[in-house]
C-alpha cells in the first residue's frame, strides 16, 4: 500500500524509466483520484491502480518496406493493448517521427478513461509507428501501410482490438491497411474505424473530435449562462481536429482568429470565416501546404515559430499535439481574458499550465473528456458495422451531442466543488469508477 502519491509515482518511474509522457499522464490521474481511493479502500486492497497502469499487452515489431527508388526502409511499429475490462481495445494509430513507447503508453492510458466516459463498451489501446507520411508518394505510403498491417493483423479483430486513425493516419492510410487486412484474413469485418463511407465508414467521423470538443465547451459555458455566440476563439493546429473545431465554432456564432502548424501560427483579427476555412482545408488536405500561405492570401499576421496563445481570446481550443501549452502560455491566456479552455488534442496542456487554469478557476475541459467525440463516433461506427446498417448524418450528430452531454454531466457530478467544477478531477473519477468496478467483477486477471 502506498502512503503518498510520490511514493506511488516512484514505483511507476522506476518500472518505466525515461517514459516522461507516460509518467505525466499517470500522475495527473492519480492526483485526481487519490482521495477517492482512500475513501474506497477496496480498490487499494485489490491493487486496481497497480494493475491499471500496466498494459495488458505491448506489441512492438519491425516494419520493412521499399521506397520509390527500390531501397529498403525499416520503421518500428507498436500496439499497446492497455485495458479490456469494459470492451475490445479501442484507440488510434499514429504515424509520426515522434512516436515512441512512452508517447503511446500515455495515449493508451488516457484512452482507457476517455473510452469509459463515452458510456460505450470500449477498452483502451493505442498504436502506431515512427514512419512519417509527409513527403512520401502514394505508392510509398501504401507499401508501408501494407507491411505494417501484415504484422498488426495477428493482434487485432472486431471483438479484440479495433484501431482507428490519429495523427498521420487518415482515410487514405486506413484504406490501405483495411485492404491488406482483408487480403490476409479473407474477411470483411469492422476491424478498423475511420473507413470510407462507401465501405463501412460512418458519417460525422472526420468531424467528430472537433465537433465533440465544441459541444463539450458549449456545455461548460452553459454552466455560466454563456455560449459561443460573440466569443473570440483561439484554435491551434490546422489538421482534421482544428478544421472541424473551427467549422462548429463558426456555426455556433463564435469567431476563430488563429490556426497553426509546426512552423508557426496565423492571427486573423477579422476571423476565419467559412470561405477562408475551405481554403485552409484545401491547403492542408489536398496541397499539403503550410499555414504561412494563409497570410499571403488573406492578410493577417504570421507568427513564425510561435504558438497562438498570445492572441487575445475568450475561449482557447488547443487542437494540435501534447504539451503545446506551458505555464507561461496559460498565464498569458488568463491575463488576456480567456474564460474557457477545452482540449481538442491529447494532453496539450502541461501540468503547470493546468495548475494555472484550475488556480484561476476558469472552465478547463481535459482531453480525455473534451476530445472523446472522435472515439465516441468510432464506437458508433463499430455499432453500425455490427448490425450491417448506416445511420444518417443527423442521427450520428445527435448521438454525438448526447454522448458529449453525458460526459459533461459525469464530470460535473464528480468534480463539482461549490460553484466551481474541476473537470479534471470529475473526468478521472468518473472514468476510473467504471473501469475499476469492471476489473473487480472479473477477478485478478
Amino acid at each position: 500500500m502506498y502512503k503518498t502519491i510520490d511514493a506511488f509515482m516512484e514505483t511507476v518511474i522506476s518500472k518505466n524509466p525515461g517514459q516522461d509522457e507516460f509518467h505525466q499522464a499517470v500522475r495527473e490521474v492519480v492526483e485526481s483520484i487519490w482521495e477517492h481511493l482512500q475513501d474506497n479502500p477496496q480498490y487499494l486492497h485489490t491493487k486496481i491502480l497497480d494493475r491499471l497502469i500496466e498494459p495488458e499487452r505491448v506489441i512492438m515489431f519491425r516494419v520493412p518496406w521499399r521506397d520509390d527508388q527500390g531501397m529498403v526502409q525499416v520503421n518500428r511499429g507498436y500496439r499497446v493493448e492497455f485495458n479490456s475490462a469494459i470492451g475490445p481495445y479501442k484507440g488510434g494509430l499514429r504515424f509520426h517521427p515522434s512516436v515512441s513507447l512512452s508517447i503511446l503508453k500515455f495515449l493508451g492510458f488516457e484512452q482507457i478513461f476517455k473510452n469509459s466516459l463515452t458510456t460505450l463498451p470500449m477498452g483502451g489501446g493505442k498504436g502506431g509507428s515512427d514512419f512519417d507520411p509527409k513527403g512520401k508518394s502514394e505508392n510509398e505510403v501504401m507499401s508501408f501501410c501494407q507491411s505494417f498491417m501484415t504484422e498488426l493483423n495477428r493482434h487485432i479483430g472486431p471483438v479484440t482490438d479495433v484501431p482507428a486513425g490519429d495523427i498521420g493516419v487518415g482515410g487514405r492510410e486506413i484504406g490501405y491497411m483495411f485492404g491488406q487486412y482483408k487480403r490476409i484474413r479473407n474477411e470483411f469485418t469492422g476491424v478498423l474505424t475511420g473507413k470510407g463511407l462507401n465501405w463501412g465508414g460512418s458519417l460525422i467521423r472526420p468531424e467528430a473530435t472537433g465537433y465533440g470538443c465544441v459541444y463539450f465547451a458549449q456545455k461548460m459555458l452553459q454552466t455560466k449562462g454563456d455560449s459561443f455566440k460573440g466569443k473570440t476563439v483561439a484554435v491551434s493546429g490546422s489538421g482534421n481536429v482544428a478544421q472541424y473545431t473551427t467549422e462548429k465554432v463558426i456555426e455556433l456564432g463564435g469567431k476563430v482568429v488563429t490556426l497553426s502548424d509546426s512552423s508557426g501560427s496565423i492571427y486573423d483579427s477579422e476571423g476565419i470565416d467559412s470561405e477562408k476555412l475551405q481554403w485552409v482545408m484545401d491547403l492542408k488536405n489536398v496541397r499539403r501546404g503550410r499555414m504561412k500561405e494563409y497570410t499571403e492570401k488573406f492578410g493577417g499576421e504570421y507568427w513564425d515559430g510561435k504558438r497562438p496563445w498570445g492572441a487575445k481570446c475568450d475561449v482557447a481550443l488547443p487542437s494540435a499535439t501534447q504539451n503545446e501549452i506551458n505555464k507561461e502560455d496559460a498565464e498569458t491566456l488568463v491575463k488576456n481574458g480567456c474564460i474557457c479552455v477545452a482540449e481538442g488534442a491529447n494532453m496539450p496542456s502541461d501540468p503547470d499550465a493546468i495548475d494555472v487554469f484550475l488556480g484561476n478557476k476558469i472552465l478547463f475541459g481535459p482531453g480525455k473528456a473534451a476530445n472523446a467525440g472522435g472515439v465516441a463516433v468510432s464506437g458508433l461506427e463499430m455499432s453500425q458495422n455490427s448490425i450491417l446498417m448506416s445511420w444518417s448524418r443527423e442521427e450520428v450528430d445527435e448521438k454525438l451531442k448526447n454522448i458529449m452531454s453525458s460526459i459533461h454531466d459525469a464530470c460535473e457530478k464528480h468534480g463539482k466543488d461549490g460553484d466551481f467544477i474541476n473537470y479534471v478531477k470529475g473526468a478521472n473519477i468518473a472514468g476510473f469508477i467504471k473501469i475499476a468496478d469492471a476489473m473487480m467483477d472479473q477477478g485478478v486477471v
